[in-house]
């Protein structure tokens, strides 16, 4: 096996690093990360959460994967990769329209049919289970009462990172400048700081940076960051940690500590520059804080503590990853796209691409709905439940 290059060393290059070594032991592995920081990686920036209720099979079949792998990290990648403090509070989303709720039941079928734990809860169900929840609107909800909740992103990160170099993955700090492509394959690529890496398979794991590298290599790539502006709130008449990550239909809120977390896509959602990470602080005022004293009269006091802004590397075709070889250049791998469902992803997707590096194909989980035939045909394969 050739050299493996991955573009990209944040949780879903790691865990493909990480993957591949362990599968393949001895194999040359070169992860290029620009910033070992991660200050403005989207790892980092996550609200580090997971689920199984997606609107599509594959993606309940990621995330069954995905909660195991978290739940279970330690043994894993051994006891020094620490506990990712899986906090199974369970995902709520709630509808007013009762023409929602027939589409409701029958995903929530689709997702047990793949081992969740999905209820459909009435009106009735909710509001005695959340008194605290306004009900008197909605006509149902979607529940995952297990296997659903948040956890350390950053703990997973690390711990896919310390593991790969643990296993002699190596970690370059520099940035892909140029991709050298002949005879129909990826050569190497050219790094910033001088020099030429060559690879027998490149991964672009880049993130919001993966578009600017396909085009390098002289490729579209239908992904562009989206700015997420992040709200922790104090309410103080709103002390419910038992609470689950509620997705209203005009915000998110779950509970963090002693406080809350909350966001909202905003209504004129456009791709940003890819160094703007300033605030949209309007959107608390002006978009959430309204909806949520509807939904939750305890939030009648509440006061912003703390904000950040991530990224989203966004699928423009229908929000879904884009993972495999490229058919213009098999040697060049994708993963990309994600939507905000990276980090929960990653464990799965990280598996999937080093097999398919590894063996020419898709061994444990058939990903081949994510493909990247899908783009260049134009054909979406579109996930409904975006967060």
């Amino acid at each position: 096996m050739q050299d493996v290059v991955i573009a990209g060393g944040g949780v879903m290059g790691s865990a493909a690093a990480w993957w591949l070594a362990k599968i393949h032991p001895g194999i040359t592995v070169t992860v290029v990360e620009p910033d070992p920081s991660y200050a403005k990686a989207a790892t980092a920036l996550s609200v580090a959460s997971i689920r199984s209720q997606f609107s599509t099979a594959v993606n309940v079949q990621i995330s069954r994967f995905g909660v195991d792998f978290i739940r279970n990290f330690t043994e894993h990648l051994g006891p020094g990769a620490g506990d990712l403090g899986l906090r199974e509070n369970g995902y709520l989303f709630v509808t007013s329209n009762p023409d929602n709720v027939a589409l409701m039941r029958e995903l929530a079928e689709m997702q047990r049919s793949h081992g969740a734990a999905t209820q459909i809860l009435s009106a009735d169900e909710l509001r005695a289970k959340y008194p605290w929840m306004n009900c008197d609107d909605l006509a149902a909800g979607s529940f995952g009462p297990r296997d659903e909740g948040w956890f350390d992103n950053m703990g997973l990160l690390g711990g896919f990172k310390a593991a790969a170099r643990a296993m002699g993955v190596r970690y370059v700090t520099d940035r892909v400048v140029g991709v050298q492509v002949a005879g129909g394959r990826v050569q190497g690529m050219t790094l910033e700081k001088g020099g030429d890496l060559p690879c027998g398979a490149l991964v672009n794991a880049a993130g919001t940076g993966a578009t600017a590298i396909m085009a390098l290599a002289g490729l579209a790539h239908p992904v562009e960051p989206r700015k997420r502006t992040v709200f922790v709130i104090d309410a103080p008449n709103a002390r419910h940690p038992e609470a689950p990550l509620l997705i209203d239909q005009g915000f998110y809120l779950r509970p963090e500590g002693p406080h809350w977390i909350t966001a909202t896509v905003p209504a004129d959602d456009q791709a940003c520059d890819i160094n703007d990470f300033d605030p949209d602080l309007h959107l608390f005022e002006e978009v959430i804080w309204e909806q949520l004293y509807h939904r939750a009269p305890g939030f009648d006091a509440v006061k912003v503590i703390r904000h950040w802004v991530g990224h989203y590397d966004y699928n423009t075709l229908d929000q879904n990853a884009i993972v495999g070889p490229h058919p213009e250049l098999p040697n060049l791998y994708l993963m990309s796209g994600f939507s905000g469902h990276g980090l929960q992803q990653s464990p799965a997707l990280g598996r999937g691409i080093a097999e398919h590096i590894l063996t020419g194909g898709w061994q444990t989980l058939d990903l081949s709905d994510l493909g990247v035939e899908r783009v260049l045909a134009g054909r979406a394969f579109r996930e409904r439940a975006v967060v």
